[in-house]
């Protein structure tokens, strides 16, 4: 008698929009496309929260840095836009500018090569 051959189930490739390598990406990516085009990174956003706590691992960390970049940015965001009456708040903007495009930088290097954030709820880089 021989048995039935079966071929597993080739691998499917990672989607952008589940859980995983690609969507961490893609979130960092429409953070950075949010200076051009502010919807995507309310789409950012909305990934993040929709896949947070279903990848599990070294990911995870990329979601929890990536939710906490997008919080943080708005709240320096905020104070920048009240602290504006004084120069200091179109320092602080230009400040927290270039702190998030960092924290997205450091996230797409650290996904591409597979490896975790170290401290993924600091307020630092």
């Amino acid at each position: 008698m021989t048995e039935p051959t079966t071929t597993p189930d080739p691998r499917r490739p990672d989607s952008w929009l589940e859980p995983g390598k690609l969507n961490v990406q893609l979130i960092y990516v429409l953070y950075l496309l949010g200076f051009l085009i502010g919807i995507s990174s309310l789409v950012g956003i909305v990934f993040a929260h929709l896949n947070r706590g279903k990848a599990g691992g070294w990911v995870e960390t990329h979601y929890t840095y990536a939710l906490r970049t997008f919080w943080i940015g708005v709240l320096y965001g905020l104070v920048s836009v009240i602290l504006s009456l004084a120069v200091v708040g179109v320092l602080l903007a230009v400040a927290t500018i270039v702190w998030v495009v960092v924290r997205c930088i450091i996230g797409l290097q650290k996904a591409s090569a597979g490896e975790a954030i170290a401290k993924p709820e600091t307020w630092w880089v």
